[in-house]
This record gives C-alpha cells, sequence and structure tokens, in this order.
C-alpha cells in the first residue's frame, strides 16, 4: 500500500502507478494507494518487478510528491519437479565388471530457487533395476551392484531413476527416467568343440588343394573375442593334409597337402587345435582358452589311370636306321590291386606324317617311315596309356625323339657365283674365292676339299684349308671373241664317313676390263664397235630404238584400228544394203532397203567400185563377168555372184553383202521400183505378178487395183 503525506482522506489526491507489469501484472487504487496483482505470479518466470508511483492533485494533476521507486519480490515455493534433459539414456559396461564400476551419471534440474529452502535440493534414488545396479544419491551415478555379471547370460538391463526435490524429503516432487544398460563382451569363454571325434572321407584322385571338410569349434563370445585360430598339432597325416582358417566362418577348411594313394594307406588321424587369438589377460584364470578333436580321414578306392614310369622319355636314334628298328620302350602300371592289363597308343596330332608306331601291349615305339635329321631334327610325341578294363581312363607321356647325323649329303656351293676373268689376265691370278656347304653336322665341324674333275689347261683350284678354295688362271690372255664361256667342274668332298662329294660347275665368262682389272664389257658383238664409243652412249642408242619401236608398233595398232571404222557414218549414206532378213518389201512405199531401180542400168557393172564402208586391206582388180542372158531371173544372178565370191580368194573374210548395180537387159519384170516410173508413158499390165507365186501377191494386189482403178476412171 502507497500513501503520500499530503493525503487528507478527502480524496483530493490521485495515486498512479507505472514500470514492470503496471497496468497489467500490477493494479493500484487510485484512492487509496492499494497495489494489487492481476494473476498468479511465477517466481520462475520474474523473480522481481521495479515499480514508479506518484500522488497526483486529482483536479490540478500536478504531483503533490516527487515519483518514488520501489521493488517487489516474489518469493519462491515449491512448485517445480526436478526434471532429467533425456527421456531414456542409453549406457553400456562391460561384462565381469567388479562391484561399483561407473556405468553413467544422470543429472536432473529444478527450477525453483536454490537459496530459498530446499525447493531445489535434488537426491537420486533407484526404482528398477536392483540388485544388478545401484546410483549415488547426491552425484546420480550408476555403478555396478553385482559382481561377475555375465553378458551370455542376461546381455540387456532397464534401470529407472527417481530425482527428488526437498532432499528427498516427503513432499517433495520428483522426475524419473529410463537407463538402458547393455553389457558388452570380453573374452571369458574358451572355444569348444561340439564332437571329440570327427570322421571325413575323400577319393585317392582327388587333386592336391583339395578340400575335404570343415571343423568349427564354438565361442560364445563375439567379435574379435570369438575369433578362432586352427592347427593341426599331431597325428600320422600332418604332411599330407593343412588346415587353413577361414576368416569369416571361423572354420578351418582341412585340404589335401600331397597325393592321396588308396593302395599305400587308407586311414589317417589327425589332432586340430582351436585357440583365441585375442586373450584377455584378466581372464586367463578361466582358461585354457584353446580345445582340440580328433579328425579320422578315410580314402576311398577309385579306379585309377596308368601311371607311367617316368615324367617323360628322351630317345635317340640314328636317322639311317631302317624301317621297323625299335627306338625305344615307354612303361606303365595300373596303380589299382587289380592291376589291369595296359593298352598303349600314339597321338597321332603329335605324328602327322606317322612316321613312329608303337606296340600296343608292351610299349615298344619303332619307325614306320625312313628318318631325315636335315628335315626335322627333334619329333615330339605323347603316348597315351589306357586300361583295357577301362579305356576311358588314360594318361599321356610326352616322348622326346632327337635325330642323330648321318653323313649323307654332299657338300655344294654355298652361293652362285657370277664368276669372270678379263681378256688381259695373266697366269696365277685370282678370279673368284669359292666356299662350300653341308647339310650334315658332324661332331668335329665341317671340313671340305676342293678340286677339279679334270686337269683344266685354263684354269686350276687352290684349297685354302679352311673350307675356301680360290679359283685361278694357268695362261695368259683369253678372247671373247674366241670363246666367250668357260664351264670349270670344281669337286668338292666332305671328311666325314662316309665321304660325300659333288661336282659343282662354275661359269666363266670372258670380259674386258681396265687396266686395274674392272669388268667393262662381257658381250662378244662389243668387239664390232667403234673402239671410242663409250658406254654412255651405247645406252642412249639403245633408248632410241627402244622408242622407234615403240612408234611402230603404236602407228601398226592405229592403222588396224582404223581398217574396222566404216568410212562414211552419215546418215546421207546411199550405200546399198539389207536392214532387215526374211522381208517381202513393202513396194514402192519401201525405199529404206537398196535402190533396185540400178539393176535395170547395164552400165552401172562398169562403174563397179570397192565397198565404201570397210578399207579394203589389198587393192584387187575387180573381175568382169559376163552379163547375164536376157531371161535370167534376178536371183538366179545373184546366186551366181555369190558363187564367184564365195570362191574369190581376194573376197574380205569377215560377213558383208555385196550389191550390184546390174539385174540384166530386157527382164520380163522389167523394173519393179517406181523411181522410173515416171519415165514410161504408157500404162504396164502387172496381172503377172500373180503368175510369180505368193511372194509377189502384195504387188499384185497394189499394181492391179490401181490398173482397174484407173480404167474405171
Amino acid at each position: 500500500q502507497l500513501h503520500s503525506d499530503q493525503d487528507k482522506g478527502d480524496g483530493s489526491l490521485k495515486y498512479i502507478l507505472s514500470g514492470d507489469g503496471a497496468g497489467t501484472l500490477f493494479i493500484i487504487d487510485e484512492k487509496t494507494g492499494d497495489i494489487h496483482a492481476t494473476r498468479r505470479i511465477d517466481r520462475e518466470e520474474k523473480a522481481f518487478y521495479t515499480l514508479r508511483a506518484q500522488a497526483i492533485n486529482r483536479r490540478t494533476l500536478r504531483p503533490v510528491e516527487p515519483e518514488s521507486e520501489f521493488v517487489i519480490k516474489i518469493h519462491d515455493i515449491n512448485d517445480n519437479e526436478p526434471t532429467f534433459p533425456e527421456e531414456i539414456y542409453t549406457a553400456s559396461v562391460p561384462e565381469m565388471s567388479v562391484v561399483g564400476t561407473s556405468v553413467v551419471q544422470v543429472t536432473a534440474t529444478d527450477a525453483d530457487d536454490p537459496s530459498y529452502g530446499n525447493s531445489a535440493r535434488v537426491i537420486y534414488s533407484i526404482l528398477q533395476g536392483q540388485p544388478y545396479f545401484s546410483v549415488e544419491p547426491e552425484t546420480g551415478i550408476i555403478r555396478t551392484a553385482l559382481p561377475n555379471m555375465n553378458r551370455e547370460n542376461r546381455e540387456q538391463y532397464q534401470v529407472v531413476i527417481q530425482a527428488k526435490d526437498m532432499g528427498g524429503q516427503m513432499g517433495g516432487l520428483s522426475g524419473t527416467t529410463t537407463v538402458n544398460i547393455t553389457l558388452t563382451d570380453v573374452n571369458d569363454n574358451p572355444p569348444r568343440f561340439p564332437q571329440s571325434t570327427i570322421h571325413l572321407r575323400i577319393p585317392e584322385s582327388s587333386p592336391v588343394g583339395t578340400a575335404i571338410g570343415s571343423v568349427k569349434a564354438t565361442d560364445a563370445d563375439t567379435g574379435k573375442n570369438a575369433e578362432v585360430e586352427y592347427r593341426i598339432i599331431d597325428g600320422d597325416g600332418t604332411d599330407m593334409f593343412e588346415i587353413v582358417t577361414q576368416k569369416d566362418t571361423q572354420e578351418g577348411i582341412i585340404t589335401v597337402r600331397k597325393p592321396l594313394d588308396y593302395e599305400t594307406r587308407r586311414l589317417y588321424t589327425l589332432k586340430v587345435e582351436a585357440e583365441n587369438t585375442h586373450v584377455d589377460p584378466r581372464f586367463y584364470y578361466l582358461g585354457p582358452f584353446k580345445d582340440t578333436t580328433i579328425v579320422k580321414i578315410s580314402v576311398e578306392d577309385v579306379d585309377e589311370p596308368p601311371i607311367f614310369s617316368r615324367s617323360s622319355y628322351l630317345f635317340e636314334v640314328h636317322e639311317d636306321i631302317e624301317l621297323g628298328t625299335i627306338i625305344g620302350t615307354v612303361m606303365a602300371r595300373d596303380p589299382d590291386s587289380a592291376s589291369s592289363p595296359i593298352r598303349f597308343s600314339l597321338d597321332r596330332h603329335t605324328d602327322l606324317d606317322r612316321i613312329f608306331n608303337i606296340h600296343s601291349g608292351n610299349g615298344s615305339i619303332y619307325t614306320s617311315k625312313p628318318l631325315d635329321r636335315e628335315i626335322s631334327q627333334w619329333h615330339n610325341l605323347s603316348v597315351i596309356a589306357a586300361e583295357i578294363n577301362n579305356p576311358k581312363d588314360t594318361t599321356r607321356v610326352p616322348v622326346y625323339v632327337r635325330i642323330l647325323d648321318v653323313n649323307d649329303n654332299a657338300p655344294q656351293f654355298a652361293v652362285f657365283y657370277d664368276t669372270f676373268v678379263c681378256e688381259n689376265a695373266r697366269a696365277g691370278q685370282l678370279i673368284q674365292t669359292i666356299s662350300a656347304v653341308d647339310k650334315d653336322d658332324p661332331l668335329g665341324g665341317q671340313k671340305f676339299f676342293f678340286s677339279l674333275a679334270a686337269v683344266n689347261p685354263n684354269f686350276t683350284v687352290q684349297d685354302n684349308e679352311d673350307n675356301t678354295a680360290r679359283i685361278l688362271t694357268r695362261r695368259n690372255g683369253f678372247s671373247r671373241h674366241e670363246i666367250s664361256t668357260y664351264l670349270l667342274p670344281v669337286v668338292i668332298s666332305d671328311n666325314d664317313y662316309p665321304i660325300q662329294s659333288s661336282t659343282g660347275t662354275l661359269t666363266i665368262r670372258v670380259c674386258a676390263c681396265d687396266s686395274r682389272g674392272n669388268m667393262q664389257s662381257c658381250n662378244a658383238e662389243a668387239l664390232l664397235l667403234p673402239a671410242g664409243l663409250s658406254t654412255g652412249a651405247l645406252v642412249a642408242i639403245l633408248l632410241c630404238i627402244i622408242i622407234l619401236l615403240v612408234i611402230v608398233v603404236l602407228f601398226a595398232a592405229l592403222k588396224r584400228q582404223r581398217k574396222k571404222e566404216p568410212l562414211i557414218l552419215s546418215k546421207e549414206d546411199i550405200r546399198d544394203n539389207i536392214v532387215s532378213y526374211n522381208d517381202e518389201g513393202g513396194g514402192e512405199e519401201d525405199t529404206q532397203a537398196f535402190d533396185i531401180g540400178t539393176l535395170r542400168n547395164p552400165a552401172a557393172i562398169e562403174d563397179k567400185k570397192l565397198r565404201r564402208d570397210i578399207i579394203p586391206e589389198t587393192l584387187f582388180v575387180p573381175r568382169r563377168t559376163p552379163s547375164a542372158p536376157d531371161n535370167t531371173d534376178v536371183r538366179d544372178f545373184i546366186n551366181q555372184r555369190l558363187k564367184e565370191h564365195d570362191t574369190d580368194p581376194s573376197a574380205p573374210p569377215y560377213d558383208s553383202l555385196a550389191t550390184y548395180a546390174y539385174e540384166g537387159n530386157d527382164s520380163i519384170a522389167e523394173s519393179l521400183s517406181s523411181l522410173e516410173s515416171g519415165t514410161t508413158e504408157g500404162d504396164q499390165n502387172y496381172d503377172y505378178l500373180r503368175e510369180w507365186g505368193p511372194r509377189f501377191n502384195k504387188l499384185a494386189e497394189m499394181y492391179g487395183g490401181g490398173e482397174s482403178d484407173k480404167d474405171t476412171s
């Protein structure tokens, strides 16, 4: 309540209020100065408010006293319970932890004033999770309460923690939270095999590296604490088998280390150990952290293929042995207890020429064709062995046959020698050095001897004793005009047994040389040329001759081509020809064939000329033939001329049609063409055309009908 000393109680003064919450949270009675709260005040929202009050004259509104400031402080009451920042906590602790091991700390807060009473004093207690865990009342630290808690027995725990204010006294407010606690794994369990003895089986034909089976030891731990390493520590098969740890499945895979043989050993016993790889020293007292088991492996019998006595065979044989000679024998056996007989054969893909063969019963390899070291020095064969009772099971073995050399080839010249001797050569002059080669390969190396087949007066051979020889002249001067070439037989022999020899012939040309022995010319015709003519001049002359020959050949070819081309290519060409065969003709309307009117001109034969469409190859004088009688038919006349041309040797060889300009005098039919009809004044009677046969019916109809029409008109 506010009261001014100037207030006389007559209502002349008025109290006003300003500041925090004035008019909303706090109001003042204008007459009495009493201050009231309009609603419930929460200290946790605002602990104090600062207000200003003043008394003024109601009529003049002037202050009667200075403004005064005062603070309203809110006293706290326990109206807030403790709260945790999280509703659910998650924590973990290793299994087998000692009592009192800290797990996690939880903290609750209280919004009440900690400086006023016990409203904000929080005490922690455990509502759920005993007797496994406990909580410190003042700090909220959760600790283990039981020793040797085993994860393998129980892994998850749920603990409920309560926080209560007022120091935990009755009447205090409280809040709770849940803590999920997980026991983490430690290596406190050794591996254990579920069986003390394990039986496995494997066929004896299993190759090295084959997996026989697996063993697995169980471990109650997890993660790296459950990792196990397997090893074979004892047994009679430690050298035949090995075990490998499979990391992802934690299994031990037993594999074959060496080839198995049922006939040698049928049962193996192994002692396998499984041991943890990560052992915690704190739990050594729970050990040992390993276990063992016995693995018995039974080898099963299978029908095995034959086995050769060697992994490969090498035979050496001379190339001159007779056909059918045995070069070697391969041996194989059946490893099974039945010991079946073996059949041998050659893989013909390794002997395509069928040079060798093999005895199917005893494996003896012999020759079936002659051998030649110079063709092939090595033969790589493949021999197949199969059981007679089970031919599908086969085994192969490589057989290498080396062909040894025999001196069966004669030496020959190493290369072809182009030898010449100068005309001015002197006796004893070197003209060629020769060497030889031999396909044979003797152990002591090649050694050749050179000699002449017969004494030669012109040349001799001198052996250099290093597989070469020199060819020397025996006289002075040679003449290519007399003899241009000499043939010199040289005998070449080797020193192996039996001695082989051959005769090679050297062709020696006689050539003109300069003073230093350089060859200039080896042709005898060169002697006829002027002495001062050089090689360049000879080449120029030769080129000119070749060019002239090419020009002549081209001219002849062009001329021959022109002979086959028509002389007249114009459409106005009026030569006589036949356009089509088996055509009667179109009468007067047909002007495209030939002008038969010229046959009526006897003088035309005098103007007979050569064909104008093709150039004649030779010119000949045309022969005159007697004119046909006046009553000779045109067909007979043409047949007669055709016969003459068939027998005429000067007639062209190509197919052609000869035309003639004379048909004979006083023909019965006279002219069949209308070209000269304008020259006749009188009318003609063409009725006789009907008597000439069906070929002239068309003409008879044309000319006969015209005559009758003319008469009627």
